[in-house]
């Protein structure tokens, strides 16, 4: 008689999209799993606030057109959608030459149709560049500009064509790719948050780890989750699998290397009295800069007779948040008079380098940090080499992981050739 094999343990630092989906695929191959978050509460910048409004602190979409959508609709985990209301999608604004308008410029139409978004834009020129060849200088900044939705960068036109081909690719895409959950993004990480506790995932919340020695026996760390209660606990061996930002994973690596480039936006959330006419969305072709009216869609995320507003405004090296958000008052006097006098609730952020990769010309996704890193670790997040838009990276990287960490090598799970 064969003695039955022990289940591979493995450890999971980050309970955020990538470290939740690394758990529960990992947990499916028979691993047994242990998360550490060092929050109260699972989602990472996938969480929703609490209260009334119920802002997202990540992504605020999913795409349908990605391999997380299939992943997680087989799983039951995306859960109710809030559809956009067709008289909603004809509220949408573009700011260009200092006026709102409904149509972009002609030029860029033609720099979105089919034919030239068909071709792959080369990795190794900028797309202001590739974009000017295309169809002229005016239609390729306010195309960069619009990008910029997907891109959080305050230069989208210096970046790879490729790069933002693409993104530009999956966010003009009819009929549109992205999808919102009903109630916000907690809703999601609820439910996956759910399903890998019944696949028997132990998770540990309030445990932050400082030390990989924890986690290999050679060392102890401290953890206040459940079975820690603020003591120094040990883990058992096996692979670890950091799905932090790429800050937290340098200084817990203690490697120079783990840096790629970012975006910095500054943020905008507001809470204003309904007010019939107001824009579903503003974007701006002048510069790069994103409002949407989330309530557009779903009415849960504000109390009745409220909407609520989230803006998005990048920024340069140089530049204050005080820079992004006066930009962002003023396509908020275009497309939502006498909204200062209807604010019931207010709140700005900048996020520096939490907005996932970007990538420079000459550079793709292949070329940012690998995931793995070696010795039995390896690496997760929206900022690692995987293929996709935002929170698809760090879904693709999470399942990569796991397949190395397994043994089962990357391309059983997921073809990164390809994808």
């Amino acid at each position: 008689m064969h003695a039955t094999r022990p289940p591979t343990p493995l450890t999971v630092i980050g309970g955020g999209f990538a470290g939740l989906t690394a758990a529960i695929t990992a947990a499916e191959a028979g691993a047994r799993v242990t998360v550490y978050e060092a929050h109260h509460t699972l989602g990472g910048r996938a969480r929703t606030a609490e209260g009334p409004y119920r802002t997202n602190e990540g992504p605020h979409a999913l795409y349908n057109g990605g391999p997380h959508w299939t992943w997680l609709a087989q799983r039951d985990l995306i859960g109710p959608l809030a559809p956009l209301p067709p008289l909603e999608t004809a509220r949408l604004r573009l700011h260009h030459r200092g006026a709102l308008r409904r149509t972009p410029p002609f030029a860029m139409l033609k720099l979105l149709s089919p034919r030239r978004m068909g071709r792959p834009a080369p990795v190794d020129i900028d797309f202001l560049t590739w974009a000017t060849e295309q169809a002229g200088e005016e239609a390729a900044r306010a195309a960069a500009n619009y990008a910029a939705v997907a891109l959080f960068h305050h230069d989208p036109g210096s970046l790879s064509a490729a790069f933002v081909q693409e993104r530009l690719r999956r966010a003009t895409k009819l009929p549109p790719e992205a999808h919102y959950p009903r109630g916000g993004w907690a809703s999601v990480i609820d439910r996956m948050a759910a399903r890998a506790w019944n696949l028997g995932v132990r998770m540990e919340t309030l445990s932050r780890v400082d030390s990989l020695d924890a986690l290999t026996g050679s060392g102890t760390g401290t953890g206040t989750g459940t079975g820690g209660h603020g003591t120094r606990t040990r883990v058992g061996t096996g692979p670890i699998i950091v799905a932090t930002s790429m800050d937290a994973a340098r200084r817990l690596l203690k490697d120079d290397s783990l840096i790629w480039p970012s975006g910095r936006t500054a943020l905008l959330d507001l809470a204003v009295r309904t007010r019939r006419g107001d824009a579903f969305a503003v974007s701006d072709l002048d510069a790069p800069g994103w409002i949407e009216r989330f309530t557009a869609q779903d009415r849960t995320l504000a109390p009745a007779g409220e909407q609520l507003l989230q803006g998005q405004f990048p920024i340069g090296p140089h530049e204050s948040r005080a820079d992004g958000i006066a930009r962002a008052e003023h396509l908020l006097d275009l497309g939502f008079p006498g909204w200062r006098d209807r604010v019931t609730w207010r709140r700005e952020a900048t996020a520096n380098g939490r907005t996932g990769a970007v990538d420079p010309v000459g550079t793709s996704w292949r070329d940012r940090p690998a995931v793995d890193r070696g010795d039995g670790v390896y690496l997760a997040g929206d900022q690692v080499a995987a293929p996709g838009v935002l929170s698809e990276v760090s879904f693709n990287s999470a399942l990569a992981a796991v397949s190395l960490a397994l043994g089962r090598g990357a391309r059983n799970t997921l073809d990164l050739k390809h994808a």
